[in-house]
């Protein structure tokens, strides 16, 4: 196993802000590009859909805050079944700061939130 990746390097960020120098970098992590967002203002380094939850899981969950913990053991069912998407944005992070890039107006509450503690190697929280 690689050397652990500092959780200072991984962090998450709207889509609909600014994109700053320290933000690293950018993954937009949703399978669908968010409305409103051209892609040159995006400032993505790539677009991985491949993590993002499944149409169906995203579907059940609509940001529901009553369902995260669910979503959350479902979701990380699924990125279980994607570890070379998930391998990339490790390597990405051990290079520096990755910046994960979503769409959802809940901070608390989204694929980003979960996919950052698959990286970091936190367990189901």
């Amino acid at each position: 196993m690689s050397k652990r990746i500092a959780a200072a390097n991984v962090r998450l960020k709207r889509a609909y802000e600014a994109p700053v120098a320290g933000d690293g970098s950018r993954v937009l992590v949703d399978r669908l590009w968010p409305r409103g967002v051209r892609k040159e203002d995006a400032a993505l380094r790539m677009w991985v859909k491949d993590v993002a939850p499944s149409d169906a899981l995203r579907r059940w969950f609509g940001h529901d805050p009553a369902r995260w913990d669910d979503f959350r053991i479902r979701y990380r069912a699924e990125l279980a079944s994607r570890r070379d998407a998930v391998t990339a944005l490790r390597s990405l992070a051990r290079q520096g700061t990755l910046t994960l890039v979503y769409g959802a107006r809940d901070r608390e509450h989204n694929e980003a939130v979960v996919l950052r503690n698959v990286i970091l190697g936190r367990a189901a929280n």
